[in-house]
């Protein structure tokens, strides 16, 4: 029921999601009276839905604790998510309030023994492919284990969603020496370093044009700095776009040149669209839940089920877990020698 545009993006991003997934089953929650003659619309989708009825939903522009004291047990929010709790389902995908989504996840499902805070996890469109970013805004702050945690939660979903098996990771800083930044970043870098982790490739630090490049797999950020990233990006992608819209029509030369190159800009418009690269997962939680942007369209929020079913499918919570419960076992060695020396 969340999302700019309603359960007509939902409902149609399912079906198209369930044409890609032949295995894929939807619990839908919501109004029934609204979702209903959306999906009987769609005969395929139908037959492999189910709606559950409530008439409780989270507003966008509600506060986490609002969400909490309404909508806790009976908002179609709340009971997505506790559906994966209960294993009726293996993921929850949402386009609602992020704030209220993130609370209600973690208070319903908890986080993962080891992890205290959990992690918006997303993919970032790059000029090699894609990369995963994270913290993209679940909280603010963060000391050097958190950072830790951050960078083996991305890269097992690194190994997971693009099929690598030593994952690069960078820790985003205001340069490449390893004596700038704040002391936080500089310590998680020394604990990395020193960690060597079997599974991922600790790169060093990264500035912020290595995001759009592409020059790591998976790049760790408090939440502060990663979500100011994620909204520059999104801006200066529209702002790019509403100066070619204006350059294209500023004169017939420049209206023909755009006849003649619409194939060439329409890709280009899909590849600077967010909505298109879409679905935050949060990490840490004993549970899957994916945030997809508000603003995506069925295509976007598709895409975003689609996400949910690949870290599902390779259960993403299961290899954290182990992933975490290595690394823990190798930092207090780390720490000891370090206080030895």
């Amino acid at each position: 029921m969340g999302g700019d545009h309603g359960p007509a993006v939902i409902v149609g991003g399912a079906e198209l999601s369930g044409q890609r997934h032949p295995d894929v089953e939807f619990i839908l929650y919501g109004d029934e009276a609204v979702l209903e003659p959306l999906v009987s619309a769609r005969p395929r989708l139908e037959r492999i839905s189910k709606i559950i009825h409530t008439d409780v939903a989270i507003r966008m522009d509600d506060k986490p604790s609002q969400a909490l004291r309404y909508g806790r047990r009976r908002s179609s929010m709340w009971l997505a998510i506790d559906a994966v709790k209960n294993g009726e389902a293996d993921a929850a995908v949402s386009a609602g309030n992020t704030g209220a989504l993130m609370a209600m996840a973690k208070i319903c499902l908890k986080t993962v023994p080891g992890i205290d805070r959990p992690a918006i996890a997303g993919l970032w469109p790059t000029l090699r492919a894609e990369s995963i970013v994270l913290d993209l805004g679940a909280s603010i702050g963060a000391d050097a284990p958190h950072l830790v945690d951050l960078a083996v939660m991305g890269a097992a979903m690194a190994r997971i969603v693009f099929g690598l098996e030593r994952p690069s990771v960078g820790l985003l800083n205001v340069g490449v020496e390893e004596i700038k930044g704040v002391e936080e970043v500089r310590e998680a870098g020394r604990l990395l370093r020193e960690l060597d982790a079997p599974n991922f490739a600790y790169h060093g630090f990264v500035e912020g044009d290595d995001l759009g490049k592409g020059t790591v797999d998976v790049v760790v950020t408090e939440g502060f700095a990663g979500n100011i990233a994620l909204k520059t990006a999104e801006g200066t992608a529209r702002q790019i776009g509403e100066y070619l819209r204006a350059a294209m029509s500023r004169t017939w030369r420049s209206r023909l040149g755009y006849l003649l190159a619409r194939g060439a800009f329409r890709i280009l418009a899909e590849k600077m669209d967010p909505r298109k690269v879409n679905g935050g997962v949060f990490l840490g939680l004993n549970g899957l839940v994916v945030k997809s942007h508000g603003g995506a369209d069925a295509v976007g929020f598709a895409s975003a089920i689609d996400l949910g079913y690949d870290v599902a499918r390779h259960e993403l919570v299961s290899s954290i877990t182990a992933s975490i419960h290595r690394s823990e076992n190798k930092l207090p060695k780390i720490a000891a020698s370090q206080a030895a020396s």
